[in-house]
Parts: C-alpha cells; structure tokens; sequence
C-alpha cells in the first residue's frame, strides 16, 4: 500500500466540488481529484467496490476531505469504517463540513479524523481555508510509511 497524489473530496455538494475545485487550480494544487458524492460512493473508492472495483487499493489518496452530512452513508459512517479497516486506517481524514456540533466535532476525533475544520460561509474564506488545507496535507504534512500486505 502507498500514498498516490489523489485527492478524495466526500461531498454532495456540486456546487461545493466546483469552489474546491478551483480552490485547488488557484492554489498551484495539481494533484488528481476524485469526487465521491455520497459516503457509499467514498467506501467503493476506497475498498475498490462497486463503480471502483478495478481500482488498485493499494495505492491510496494522501488525504480524505470527508463532509459529514451525507447521503446513504453518513461521514461519522465513513470515517468508522476506515479506522476499522487495515487498508485504510492510517489515511488522513480532514472533516470539512458545517456541522459546528460539539458532539459532531467530539465523535469524529474518537473516530480518528486527523482535523475537523468548519467551512466558513464567506466564498473567500472558505477558497483560502480549502488552499490552505491542501497545502498542507499535501506539502507539510509528512504521512505515515504504509507497508504492503
């Protein structure tokens, strides 16, 4: 299992993906972006399933953004069933969402989320919070050597 330079962006929002998108462009972040527009869709990535199941899941995203309030599967959902799993446990998962629910924030760090940010409403703020995230994960950020099973 190794780090790939992907992106897995969990959101329902379209209009949402597109900020992020260009988020990302204006921000000199280049790397491969797949969108999953519910939690079932973000599970099928991630365990080669479904739409995905040729996927090779040996190599897996740098980082996860995970919103929470999703269809099919919620984020709290999704981000359980990586921490339970081998293949996908050691991920970073960045929580980005509009929940500012204490009780959201607290579970999703007993889950394991590697940070929980609040998308500022602001289409400024939120454009920078989304480049500085992905700087970030994807340049600071020094990940976890992931051995081959």
């Amino acid at each position: 299992m190794n780090y790939n330079s992907t992106i897995l962006l969990v959101d329902d929002n379209p209009d949402f993906v597109e900020l992020a998108r260009r988020a990302f462009m204006k921000g000199n972040i280049v790397n491969n972006l797949v969108i999953a527009e519910d939690g079932v869709e973000a599970l099928d990535y991630l365990f080669g399933t479904g739409q995905w199941q040729d996927r090779d899941t040996a190599e897996v995203p740098v980082v996860v953004l995970l919103d929470l309030k999703l269809p099919k599967v919620n984020g709290l959902d999704v981000l359980r069933r990586m921490r339970n799993d081998p293949r996908t446990s050691l991920i970073p998962v960045v929580v980005l969402t509009t929940s500012s629910e204490d009780r959201d924030i607290t579970e999703a760090y007993a889950l394991g989320c590697n940070s929980y940010i609040r998308k500022p409403v602001d289409f400024t703020k939120l454009s920078e919070a989304l480049q500085q995230t992905g700087l970030y994960w994807l340049v600071l950020n020094e990940p976890p050597v992931l051995e081959r099973k």
